[in-house]
C-alpha cells in the first residue's frame, strides 16, 4: 500500500518468504539459467522470480504472498517473496550488487533515477491491460515518453471528519464543505479548547491539496511553476488559519500524523489518505468518522494522488514470466483482494464499481482520482521536496512568498 506518513525507517535487510526454497544463497538467480529475449525484446528463462516489497503490515504481505502462490499454481514459476524493511535502501543495494529483485514496489520520485541508469525495464506498452490503468497513474511512471511500470494501486487525500464532534458543533450534511470559506467556517465551529478544527501534517503531501485547489502545484508541463501567485495565495490561506487557531499541523497538537489527531481527538477534521482507514480500525475503533471530499478552492477542486508501480530489472533473466505475474497482480480480481486485504484503490478503471459498492463510505477517496496531482516525480525532485517540508514547519510565521522563491529556485536546478 503506498503512504505518505512521515515516520522514523526501522533498521536494514529483509524478512524473506519463499514459496519455493530453490533461491536460498543465490540472491534472484541472475546467475543462473539461459536468460533469451523474446521476440518482443523480454527475456525467458526457467528461473524463479523474486519480488520485493515494502508492506504496511502482516496483512498486506499475507495478501502479497497469496497471490503469489496463486500465480505459482497457475504458471508453474516458483517465486519468492523478500519483504524490506528499508525499501529504498535495499532496492538501491540490489542494484549496487548486481542482484536485484525481478519485480519490487517502486516509488514516483524513484522511477526518473533509475530509468536514466539503466536500471529498469519499459515494459508497460507490453502490458495487456495497459488502457484498464487511469492516465494520470500512467503518467506518473513515464518517463521520456515510455511508460515503464504498471501502477499497482493508489491513494487519494480527502477530508475525514470525528462524526461525533460535527454533530456536537451543530453541523449536518448540508455544511460539508464546498469551496475554501466553507472550511474556514466549519473549521472555526469546529475549535474548542480541547481540539483544533483542521488538521494536517506539515509537508507538502498535505498542504499540496491547497496549491492544487489554486490552480497551482510545484510542475506543470514540465516546467518549474512553485512560485506562481496560485501557490502563495494557497500558502497565505492556509498561514490565516494556522494564525486564527482554527487550523494546525498535526505535530502541534501532539500527533505524528492526521490519523492520531483524529483518533486522538485532538482535531475534528484532518486531510488524509485512505490508509487511514487502516488505523481508524485497528487504533481507535471507537472513534465514528465521515470521509469527504476536499473542498474546491480559487481554480476548482484538487487533490493529490500517491501511487507505487511493479518496477521490473532490466537484468532480470525471467522478464517474459514477470510481465505475467503483473498482469495477474494488476488484474481487478487481484486488486480488489488486496483492497479488502489492506486498504489501497485499484489502480484499473474497471474496477471502480466493484470498489465502489464494497467502499461507499470511503468514495470520495475514488472520487478524487478525476482531478487529483501527483508529486513531481523528476529525478531529484524528493530533495527539493524534503526541503519544502522543512520550510513548511515554519508556515505560521513565515512568508509565503519567500518559501515559494525557494522551493523554485531549487526546482529548476532540477526540471529541465
Amino acid at each position: 500500500m503506498t503512504r505518505h506518513i512521515t515516520r522514523a525507517v526501522l533498521g536494514t535487510g529483509a524478512v524473506l518468504i519463499s514459496s519455493t526454497l530453490v533461491l536460498t544463497g543465490c540472491g534472484s538467480g541472475f546467475s543462473g539459467g539461459d536468460a533469451k529475449p523474446d521476440a518482443g525484446g523480454l527475456t525467458s528463462s526457467d528461473d524463479a522470480l523474486t519480488v520485493l516489497i515494502g508492506s504496511s503490515g502482516d496483512a498486506e504481505t499475507a495478501a502479497v504472498q497469496k497471490a503469489l502462490d496463486d500465480w505459482t499454481a497457475k504458471s508453474g514459476t516458483k517465486t519468492s517473496l523478500q519483504v524490506a524493511s528499508d525499501l529504498n535502501q535495499e532496492l538501491s543495494q540490489g542494484f549496487a550488487a548486481g542482484k536485484p529483485a525481478d519485480l519490487f514496489y517502486l516509488s514516483t520520485d524513484q522511477i526518473a533515477g533509475y530509468a536514466s541508469n539503466g536500471s529498469l525495464k519499459a515494459y508497460g506498452d507490453d502490458l495487456k491491460n495497459k488502457d484498464d490503468f487511469y492516465p494520470s497513474l500512467v503518467e506518473n511512471f513515464t518517463v521520456d515518453g515510455d511508460f515503464y511500470c504498471a501502477p499497482k494501486d493508489f491513494s487519494t487525500l480527502a477530508l475525514v471528519i470525528n462524526t461525533k464532534m460535527w454533530t456536537d458543533a451543530g453541523l449536518t450534511d448540508a455544511d460539508l464543505p464546498k469551496t475554501w470559506d466553507d472550511l474556514a467556517s466549519v473549521a472555526q465551529k469546529l475549535t474548542t479548547p480541547e481540539h483544533v478544527g483542521l488538521a494536517f501534517g506539515a509537508e507538502y503531501q498535505r498542504v499540496g491539496t491547497f496549491m492544487a485547489q489554486a490552480g497551482g502545484g510545484l510542475v506543470k508541463d514540465g516546467k518549474a511553476i512553485a512560485s506562481d501567485q496560485a501557490n502563495v495565495d494557497a500558502l497565505t490561506y492556509v498561514k490565516s488559519h494556522l494564525a486564527d487557531g482554527t487550523f494546525a499541523f498535526a505535530k502541534d497538537v501532539g500527533a505524528g500524523w492526521g490519523g492520531e489527531a483524529l483518533g486522538k481527538g485532538s482535531a475534528a477534521m484532518v486531510i488524509e489518505g485512505n490508509w487511514i482507514t487502516g488505523a481508524m480500525t485497528n487504533d481507535y475503533s471507537s472513534v465514528d468518522y465521515t470521509v469527504a471530499e476536499l473542498p474546491a478552492g480559487p481554480s476548482g477542486q484538487g487533490t493529490l494522488q500517491f501511487t507505487n508501480c511493479w518496477g521490473m530489472a532490466a537484468d532480470s533473466p525471467n522478464q517474459k514470466a514477470a510481465l505475467d505475474l503483473v498482469e495477474y497482480l494488476t488484474s481487478a480480481d487481484s486488486q480488489l483482494a488486496f483492497s479488502k486485504a489492506f486498504g489501497p484503490m485499484p489502480s484499473i478503471k474497471s474496477a471502480a464499481d466493484a470498489w465502489t459498492a464494497d467502499n461507499a463510505a470511503l468514495a470520495p477517496f475514488l472520487a478524487g482520482a478525476d482531478y487529483a496531482q501527483f508529486p513531481p516525480n523528476q529525478d531529484g525532485a524528493a530533495d527539493v521536496v524534503s526541503d519544502f517540508n522543512a520550510q513548511l514547519e515554519s508556515l505560521k510565521t513565515a512568508d509565503p512568498a519567500t518559501i515559494l522563491d525557494s522551493v523554485q529556485s531549487n526546482l529548476e536546478a532540477v526540471v529541465k
